[in-house]
């Protein structure tokens, strides 16, 4: 090590020492403020961000609060026009992917949570009848019947 950098970390050390002992000011009360300073204010908050990958919307008026009726011509398997991006997936611990469609059953692990799709509309998704509800599963987008889990419509490739 060179003589006038190891010369130099001892006169620090020793002014660091000697310092408090002379009436000077320590480190530690350097550091110290006045109460009710401008550290002492609240933390700011800030507005909700939109989840990653799509800005957050309200939803359309046009869309009400009423959900359609069940009907038979749900049950269809599609191909995406488009996809989105929303950010990561990450399934369940313990399943991987698997191509479903309609009349099967989902497991159960995806109808909470996460996995659910509450701004539908923001995917170009139907609003989902009474007691259904559009799922992300991996790049898909599936409309199950929350009472059993079976798969009444199947988005294929919604989302990448």
């Amino acid at each position: 090590m060179n003589t006038s950098l190891r010369y130099s970390r001892r006169l620090l050390a020793g002014a660091l020492l000697v310092l408090p002992l002379l009436g000077g000011v320590s480190i530690a009360s350097a550091e110290r403020r006045p109460e009710g300073g401008p550290h002492m204010t609240a933390p700011r908050e800030e507005p909700m961000r939109a989840p990653w990958g799509y800005p957050r919307m309200e939803r359309p008026r046009e869309l009400g609060n009423a959900r359609p009726v069940f009907r038979e011509d749900y049950r269809h398997n599609f191909r995406a026009d488009h996809a989105f991006r929303i950010g990561p997936y990450h399934p369940p611990v313990g399943y991987a992917y698997q191509r479903w469609h309609y009349g099967q059953i989902l497991p159960r692990p995806y109808w909470v949570g996460d996995y659910i799709l509450n701004d539908f509309w923001l995917f170009g998704l139907d609003m989902p009848p009474m007691g259904y509800e559009w799922v992300r599963y991996g790049p898909d987008a599936l409309l199950i019947n929350t009472g059993n889990g079976e798969i009444v419509q199947v988005v294929y490739g919604r989302f990448f």
